[in-house]
């Protein structure tokens, strides 16, 4: 019995999980498959999301309102990632930084300490190589659960963007766009999103290759007045420059393999 009164699963306790074989022959060589040497394969995935808020009071958009229109609502506002393709150490650039800790498994390291990394699908070093006592669940034709928990820090700009409906002294509305490069964080004190995942390792004693741990996020921001109110969140300045309060939301979407 739990301490809520309900009966325990026992599968809270089982030690291993499901994982595929590498490899099983039954003797028959027409059983047998031929692949290239090498081929990278997913044995477990995890999917999630984060989310994170930032606030901002008093943010100036440019180009400034043309001289003789008034401000009459707001159409729309968008908000996308800051990227400088010209330099990718941009300080402005969004950017995740992921540590990932692992419980139950070790990341392999070479002579000097340092973790090993393996080229990775987006053709880069961002890969880490695995290693477990897997024995005692092979023994059970299981996999072997890990345990990791993750941090990621973002730091960087998002580019917002509103489109203004405005009207001049004839009453004749337009259309007027302005935008402003809002900080998320800067890299020194970047805001961090914290989270937990399981994945279920093949064994590392029947294999060729050590499993490959790889870590794919993507983040995407959504943003709005603070209290939808133009009225509260916009003010106008003498020269035409707009400032608003906004509230923005940063989702990150995560995979671990």
């Amino acid at each position: 019995m739990s301490c809520f009164g309900g009966n325990i699963s026992p599968d809270l306790f089982q030690k291993c999980c499901n994982a595929n074989q590498l490899c099983e022959f039954s003797g028959n060589l027409k059983d047998v498959v031929s692949e290239p040497i090498f081929v990278q394969k997913v044995y477990d995935a995890v999917l999630f999301n984060l989310q994170g808020l930032k606030t901002v009071t008093n943010q100036c958009f440019s180009p400034a309102i043309p001289k003789g229109h008034r401000l009459r609502r707001v159409i729309d506002i968008r908000c996308k990632r800051f990227f400088n393709p010209l330099n990718v150490e941009d300080p402005s650039n969004l950017t995740l930084d992921v540590n990932t800790t692992i419980s139950g498994a070790t990341f392999i390291q070479d002579a000097h300490c340092e973790e090993v990394k393996v080229v990775g699908p987006d053709g880069t070093f961002s890969e880490k190589v695995l290693f477990a006592d897997t024995d005692d669940c092979d023994e059970q034709c299981k996999g072997t659960p890990i345990f990791g928990t993750q941090n990621i820090a973002i730091s960087g700009d998002v580019l917002v963007t509103m489109d203004l409906l405005l009207s001049d002294r004839s009453d004749r509305e337009v259309v007027f766009t302005v935008c402003a490069n809002v900080n998320i964080a800067d890299c020194r004190t970047p805001l961090i999103l914290t989270n937990f995942f399981e994945l279920c390792m093949p064994s590392t004693r029947n294999s060729a290759f050590l499993p490959r741990f790889s870590e794919f996020c993507n983040p995407a921001c959504e943003t709005r007045l603070a209290t939808n109110n133009i009225g509260r969140d916009l003010i106008l300045c003498p020269d035409g420059t707009i400032k608003a309060n906004l509230i923005i939301a940063l989702c990150v979407t995560c995979e671990k393999q």
